[in-house]
């Protein structure tokens, strides 16, 4: 299997979390494109979705998928997106994609969270993908320096308007030994959005794809 072909495992795999009669929580991203394309094969069978990102928006409508606005949703039974890295606790990096804000907002509401990602994403400890921080613009110098403090190496993501209007700093060269001490960290400096650590809120079942196919873990 090539590594879209595990992606794309995943994605099919996880239609088993969706139930009928519901509105579907939907990610961002290449493993999300492929769950997207499997709930298409469902669609009159959900009552719509809720989307994390424009990108994703775009292809629930080209589907004629009914796509909600979050506040007029009381709850989400579940919420299907993929992973940048995801560790054994079930905790993630995510924000490759720039949408890690909405996303987190997302998961925030769903009941479950379900992580799909090919093999290559499931790692011992985060940090060797650089962690994203969602900041207002004006605060990216000082929040920039107060990365460094923590031990990071940020990095400006030139060119990169997230869908709330804001910018990306990439954060470098760390090593995440307590994911939730750290995301709590970061999300305490002024000028930040919030970052890509999923810790806090982790996923409760990780998708994923493999050589021989998909296989579920929680």
């Amino acid at each position: 299997m090539t590594q879209d072909e595990m992606k794309k495992a995943a994605a099919i795999k996880a239609l088993e979390f969706v139930e009928k009669g519901s509105i579907v929580g939907v990610g961002t991203g290449s493993t999300v494109n492929h769950f997207i394309d499997a709930l298409a094969t469902m669609k009159d069978q959900i009552e719509g979705a809720v989307s994390s990102s424009e990108v994703s928006t775009q292809k629930l409508d080209a589907y004629g998928i009914e796509v909600f606005d979050l506040n007029s949703v009381d709850d989400l039974s579940v919420y299907v997106d993929g992973a940048d890295e995801i560790t054994e606790h079930m905790h993630m990096i995510k924000g490759g994609g720039a949408a890690l804000t909405r996303e987190k907002i997302v998961a925030a509401v769903a009941k479950k969270f379900v992580c799909i990602a090919d093999e290559s994403k499931q790692v011992p400890i985060l940090g060797a993908f650089p962690l994203p921080v969602e900041v207002i613009p004006m605060a990216r110098s000082y929040v920039a320096r107060e990365l460094v403090k923590l031990g990071g190496d940020p990095m400006y993501r030139q060119g990169v308007v997230t869908d709330n209007g804001n910018v990306i700093l990439d954060v470098y060269n760390m090593s995440i030994l307590n994911p939730v001490e750290m995301e709590k960290n970061i999300n305490a400096i002024v000028g930040v959005v919030t970052n890509g650590l999923f810790a806090d809120r982790g996923a409760d079942v990780l998708v994923l794809g493999t050589p021989n196919g998909s296989k579920v873990i929680s």
